[in-house]
């Protein structure tokens, strides 16, 4: 039976239409991507036109938000970029999920800006457009050999784990012995985590089936964690740090020059000049450091254990070219020293690791929107405050931005909560006398609805979601294996869902 797009009675129906009352102003704002950036601007939305309704003399003003999507569930990089082992960062999906079963609120899954729905179309049906589409591609080494199989992003891999449905569950075998994981930030320590740890650990996971068997299976038995700089300069957390530490049966080493360890505040003992970190004080990024570089000291001082897998952290290192005749064999490094600017510099001395298997956790990169501005150099939309700029260097409006599409990839989930209250003081701001010309929806352009249903497209509503959630809640029962286990590909999650659409 074909779900209603709209309305649906009860807490979950995800964009109950409850009417305008007389005089009521209406403000329909469409959000383009549902993870973490997209909810928070369609809580703010609500939050915010709430308090403004309050402060208007009593004068009416709703909003209704759709939120839009390519996939076919919602919660974006909750759902598709934490570990599985992490299960107290995935819980803020139970706080995204209340955004969602607002009844001012509705989600439309498997609509893709550029394919199902164009820019022009959103302008046309609503009175204002926030792009929340993050940050889905990764960059590059620039290296020789990085496109031999056996290379690839660490960000597909976290997809793989995470049971994305575009990543093919058969992508990593793990039939690798040693694996050079490249970067200095915590995804590179989910990584390498991941690897190391035992794969009965991920059986009360929702990791898919096939994901776990793989595990299961895998030969790996070293992993080696390579960064241009040293620990100092390395953006790991140290609590994530201390979890890869006390893995059962996993040594960690540190290969590093001895006074790159001891410290690295100048006056430190053992600092190195150009180490380029500020003297301690109350700023919280020294305390991290300081974490940091207590935690690899005590693994450099510790002796192996005799443990199944090793953890290698190869400070000061560079990748300069990707080995092999067919596929990954070995990886070529440089060993770097601290420049007088307070980068890495190259000595000319080189290196070659065995590997047969590189992932890359250099950084993540927005992707360009169609007819959408967008700076090439800075991977961002530019804007000021959230307000889309066009080439002239004017808002251009009714079209905002909010995420890390706005900013670039910084900061953790929750610096997308503040971030997206200020695009939506931006866009409420904008409807006020005085402010920015207003963007309206064209009275005469029929609803969204009725556009994509006249191109024969039916979006996933939020109850058919629930189904995919429903059946995920099952197979986890099934299995025998938590409270749920991620159903893998396109194929399962329509089935699931009910709706004829393919990936």
């Amino acid at each position: 039976m074909t779900a209603p797009l709209r309305g649906r009675p009860g807490p979950v129906s995800g964009g109950l239409d409850l009417g305008p009352g007389p005089g009521t102003q209406v403000l329909r704002v469409a959000v383009v991507g549902s993870g973490p950036a997209g909810l928070y601007t369609a809580e703010a939305l609500v939050k915010q036109t709430a308090q403004a309704a309050q402060a208007a003399d009593g004068a009416a003003v709703r909003v209704t938000v759709d939120v839009l999507d390519r996939l076919p569930t919602p919660y974006g990089l909750v759902r598709y970029g934490v570990a599985p082992d992490h299960p107290s960062i995935r819980s803020i999906a139970d706080y995204l999920r209340r955004v969602l079963e607002d009844p001012r609120v509705r989600f439309l899954g498997g609509l893709r800006l550029g394919g199902e729905v164009t820019r022009e179309m959103l302008l046309s049906c609503y009175d204002a457009v926030v792009y929340a589409t993050g940050a889905p591609l990764d960059r590059r080494l620039g290296v020789p050999g990085e496109e031999l199989p056996g290379s690839a992003a660490a960000a597909d891999f976290v997809r793989w784990y995470c049971g994305h449905p575009d990543a093919d569950p058969g992508r990593f075998a793990l039939d690798a012995v040693s694996v050079a994981v490249i970067g200095a930030g915590n995804v590179a320590l989910d990584v390498a985590r991941v690897l190391a740890r035992p794969a009965a650990d991920f059986g009360p996971t929702d990791v898919p089936d096939p994901v776990l068997a793989a595990l299961a299976a895998s030969r790996v038995r070293e992993i080696h964690v390579i960064s241009r700089r040293g620990p100092a300069e390395a953006r790991f957390t140290t609590k994530e740090l201390r979890e890869l530490g006390g893995l059962p049966g996993v040594d960690i080493a540190v290969d590093a020059s001895p006074g790159h360890l001891a410290g690295a505040f100048p006056g430190d003992a053992g600092a190195s000049p150009g180490d380029g970190v500020r003297p301690p004080g109350a700023d919280p990024a020294d305390r991290r450091v300081r974490g940091n570089l207590a935690v690899v000291a005590d693994w450099a001082a510790r002796g192996p254990h005799g443990g199944g897998r090793r953890v290698c952290f190869r400070f000061w290192r560079r990748p300069v070219e990707v080995l092999g005749p067919g596929r990954v064999t070995a990886l070529r490094l440089e060993r770097t020293a601290p420049g007088a600017a307070g980068g890495a510099v190259g000595t000319g001395v080189y290196e070659v690791l065995p590997v047969q298997l590189v992932l890359r956790s250099v950084g993540y990169r927005s992707a360009p929107l169609a007819g959408v501005p967008f700076d090439e150099r800075r991977a961002v939309v530019p804007n000021a405050e959230g307000r889309v700029l066009g080439a002239d260097g004017r808002p251009r409006p009714g079209e905002y931005v909010a995420g890390w599409l706005k900013r670039g990839p910084s900061g953790v989930i929750g610096t997308n909560k503040a971030d997206a209250a200020q695009t939506v003081r931006s866009l409420l701001a904008d409807r006020l006398p005085g402010g920015a010309p207003p963007h309206h929806a064209d009275p005469g352009a029929p609803p969204l609805a009725e556009r994509l249903a006249a191109r024969g497209v039916r979006p996933v509503t939020y109850a058919e979601w629930l189904g995919i959630d429903e059946r995920e809640h099952r197979t986890a029962a099934a299995l025998g294996r938590g409270e749920r286990v991620k159903l893998s590909g396109w194929d399962a999650l329509n089935t699931a869902s009910g709706h004829p659409r393919s990936g």
